[in-house]
């Protein structure tokens, strides 16, 4: 194996806990809920804590990349994620159980935006710009692969320990160190200032931006604190942007937005993001309410989706290597939204064997779209800032997802309530209890007939409308899914350049040059 593979196989091991982690705890919460007696809130913090620390850190991570050497921060990143997976499967029981798991799961988070970054651009410098579409192709292919390992295996080890969903990192951490090390990738530290103040002004922002999307669901929307965390994330956004323009070492180096080809890319990514994310939790409710499934049983559908994903993600590296990334985006976009006008056509059929194929057809044109608008976008950067660039990227998916996450959530929860409440109202069932069975199915529990304890339990006719139901609330917000990537597609087709990039099209000079946007 020559030494850019080894590099290739080192970082998509480097990052294999991190995808697998998106999915897997997720899976395992009542395990913990029963094991740690954890709080409502609790349970989700767990999730959530995660997800916001990784938010937050993103550009801090890709910048720490940069200054303090890309191979140092990819050891640093695993060693430090696999220390804290095992500390959450080490969690006491007891009062501090929930607590130390929490502290633990941010830690991951602030760990694992430290290591994607620098992974991501080890494989970048390692390729020359005409190969590096293909082995991106491969990397997007083989971690998405990874995130809908999450479930399957989940189920298995959830059926040993709940804690082993921690401990399997340990492993492949110690996989990815010692091919890392026998790699050795480029160091190449780019000695700078590190923006502290610009850190903690991004941190803070992004931080209350995406704690208000994900507490959106909790609170409500018209909420003061909902409302008040994400004014004031942007906000602090805007402060951010402006105090970057008039810093001599900046954190980020804005004016690369000044790029139409960039912003565009970002634009692009940030919108197949807010439906890429989401798609792992309303495929999971659909599967485990609608078609009554198990957890388990529900990885199909991300194996499905995956399996178009892998496939197409490696033709569209093949594209950008010899035409550019917009050809390959601006199809894989449309044949995103067809994927996904079709399957959403098929889903109050409830019927997997007239689905799978469009899902796969929606995963192609993910795969299509997501190595090629991620590559050109690092492309368009100095060699010295890959790291940076890859934080900025990582940042604007992060937040698209929240926000897709937030919003198609809350589309889903109302429908479901609506659709819900008027069926089994007119069955008999208080509208309370209606209410809440449509609020415990579309936060991910397919014990619709729980919700409102004992009572003599739900008829099979009860049944089959709340799976109705569901199967019609996400169809809505499949075709929402469908429409995003048509403003995708617009984006891609008219703010996109068309060729390749032929070289290094941000020079350092260049960039701190530029004017403002």
């Amino acid at each position: 194996m020559n030494n850019k593979r080894l590099t290739l196989v080192a970082m998509i091991f480097a990052v294999a806990m991190m995808f697998i982690d998106q999915t897997i705890v997720a899976l395992a919460i009542p395990e913990l809920q029963d094991d740690l007696s954890l709080s409502a809130t609790g349970a989700q913090w767990i999730i959530n804590g995660y997800l916001l620390a990784l938010s937050a850190l993103f550009a801090l991570g890709g910048k720490l990349a940069d200054v303090l050497g890309h191979r140092r921060m990819v050891l640093i990143g695993v060693v430090g994620f696999a220390l804290f997976s095992a500390l959450c499967g080490a969690t006491p029981t007891g009062d501090f159980g929930e607590t130390w798991m929490i502290f633990f799961r941010i830690l991951q988070g602030a760990s694992a935006a430290v290591l994607f970054p620098a992974a991501l651009a080890i494989v970048v410098a390692a390729y020359p710009l005409r190969e590096r579409g293909k082995a991106l192709a491969i990397f997007f292919a083989a971690t998405g692969g990874l995130t809908a390992v999450g479930p399957l295996a989940g189920g298995y080890l959830t059926e040993w320990t709940w804690r082993a969903i921690f401990w399997v990192n340990v492993p492949v951490a110690i996989i990815a160190v010692v091919l890392t090390l026998r790699a050795k990738p480029d160091q190449r530290p780019h000695r700078v200032p590190i923006d502290y103040r610009g850190a903690v002004l991004v941190s803070i922002a992004m931080g209350l931006a995406v704690l208000g999307l994900q507490q959106a669901a909790v609170w409500g929307w018209a909420d003061p604190r909902t409302i008040g965390c994400i004014v004031a994330g942007l906000v602090l956004l805007v402060v951010f942007v402006l105090y970057q323009l008039r810093t001599t070492d900046p954190l980020i180096q804005v004016r690369i937005f000044a790029q139409r080809a960039f912003s565009a890319d970002n634009l692009v990514l940030f919108l197949i993001s807010a439906v890429f994310v989401p798609l792992f939790f309303f495929a999971s409710v659909y599967a485990q309410a609608s078609l009554d499934y198990s957890s388990s049983e529900a990885g199909l559908f991300l194996l499905v989706f995956f399996g178009g994903f892998a496939t197409a993600s490696q033709w569209g590296g093949r594209i950008l290597d010899s035409k550019g990334a917009k050809p390959a985006v601006a199809l894989g976009c449309i044949v995103a939204a067809l994927g996904f006008w079709l399957w959403g056509q098929q889903l109050p059929d409830m019927d997997f064997s007239n689905q799978w194929y469009y899902l796969a057809l929606a995963g192609a044109g993910m795969g299509l779209v997501l190595g090629p608008v991620s590559t050109d976008a690092v492309n368009r950067a100095p060699r010295t800032s890959y790291g940076e660039v890859t934080g900025i990227t990582q940042t604007v998916r992060n937040f698209g997802a929240s926000l897709g996450l937030a919003i198609l959530g809350s589309v889903l929860i109302s429908e479901n309530v609506r659709r819900i409440d008027d069926s089994l109202t007119s069955r008999g069932v208080p509208s309370a209890c209606a209410e809440s069975i449509a609020h415990s199915i579309s936060g991910g529990s397919a014990a619709a007939g729980s919700a409102c304890g004992s009572g003599g339990g739900p008829t099979r006719a009860m049944l089959d409308a709340v799976q109705l139901d569901v199967a019609q609330s996400t169809q809505v917000v499949v075709y929402a899914m469908a429409g995003i990537m048509v403003v995708a597609f617009l984006v891609a087709r008219f703010g996109m350049p068309r060729g390749r990039v032929e070289e290094q099209v941000v020079a350092d000079d260049e960039t701190a040059a530029a004017p403002a946007a």
